[in-house]
């Protein structure tokens, strides 16, 4: 029973991987996926978490299953076996 979360771009090089499988246990919400990543990963809290905010939004696409989290319950979209959860960088200029 897993989670596919796969990295695109800066997250790619901050993870160190192109894609890892979780365990769901524990896992239901994109929130709850969100923290273990920094506990497993923690080069990937400085790329995906907003210091100020205290979560992903302003740094991150986040998709499960092909769909935008904004279009589902955001970080509290629930999470299930076999999902594919893909973290895309959010690029900001001046």
């Amino acid at each position: 029973m897993a989670i596919t979360v796969k990295f695109v771009g800066a997250f790619r090089h901050f993870s160190g991987v192109g894609e890892l499988a979780l365990g769901c246990c524990g896992l239901n919400s994109v929130s709850d996926l969100v923290n273990e990543l920094v506990k497993k990963v923690p080069e990937m809290e400085r790329g995906l978490v907003d210091p100020q905010l205290g979560n992903p939004g302003p740094n991150a696409l986040i998709l499960v299953n092909g769909r935008e989290i904004g279009v589902l319950d955001g970080l509290e979209t629930r999470l299930k076996d076999g999902d594919e959860v893909v973290l895309v960088p959010v690029v900001h200029g001046g």
